[in-house]
């Protein structure tokens, strides 16, 4: 596979990302920087963590007026698969590529520590080599976390079974201790309909590596590539 590796002002894990698609997984991979028009020749297209554009005025928003967020529109409505990691996700949602909004964590405080999440949708191209119901132990770091949708919509993504991961215990019992930032539903990472976009708030890319404490985060790389 061949993946696009978009790069902002204030990205921080673009670096992570391409380490672990080239050097773990001996795939092709190229930073696309935010200037950009087109997003031609890609198999996959990734939004990684850090803090585009400082998050000023909120986060992912002025990163998503960019050509680059323009091209990533472009792929996705054209059936190209697209990962939003942690800020990545927050600019899908800027984009409506993904429903609802990342607000500021529920405590008002920067939260970075190990999470676990149970996987309650293994039928994306994401997650096909996850068992449903599976209890990973991946990172999170971000002060702009907390997942929000109106109580309509979300009975609608319940339905169309576009919530992908949620916040639980290390027994997989989700519950509201284990939620870190106030996120509804505990919802660690969502799906649009189609299933060919794809945000998440936790770090794949820092659990790919026993190493790092985890490798948890491989299974997502694994599901994508094969």
């Amino acid at each position: 596979m061949k993946f696009a590796i978009c790069v902002f002002p204030g990205s921080n894990c673009d670096y992570d990302v391409y380490y672990v698609i080239k050097d773990i997984l001996g795939q092709e991979a190229q930073f696309v920087e935010y200037t950009q028009k087109k997003l031609e020749g890609f198999d996959c297209v990734i939004l990684p963590g850090g803090f585009s554009f400082g998050d000023y005025l909120r986060a992912g928003a002025l990163a998503s007026k960019t050509p680059i967020a323009k091209a990533v529109q472009d792929f996705a409505q054209k059936g190209g698969l697209v990962l939003g990691i942690c800020n990545g996700f927050q600019i899908l949602t800027e984009l409506h590529l993904l429903p609802g909004a990342l607000l500021k964590n529920e405590n008002l405080r920067f939260v970075c520590k190990d999470v676990y999440l149970r996987v309650e949708n293994n039928r994306i191209a994401f997650t096909r080599k996850i068992e449903e119901g599976e209890v990973l132990n991946i990172p999170i770091a971000h002060g702009e976390g907390r997942y929000y949708v109106p109580e309509d919509i979300l009975q609608e993504m319940e339905k169309n079974q576009q919530i992908v991961l949620r916040y639980c215990d290390k027994e997989g019992n989700v519950i509201p201790s284990s939620n870190p930032n106030g996120s509804v539903g505990n919802i660690a990472g969502v799906c649009n309909k189609e299933g060919n976009v794809f945000g998440l708030m936790p770090h794949p890319e820092r659990a790919s590596e026993d190493l790092l404490g985890s490798h948890d985060g491989l299974l997502f790389w694994y599901s994508l590539i094969s």
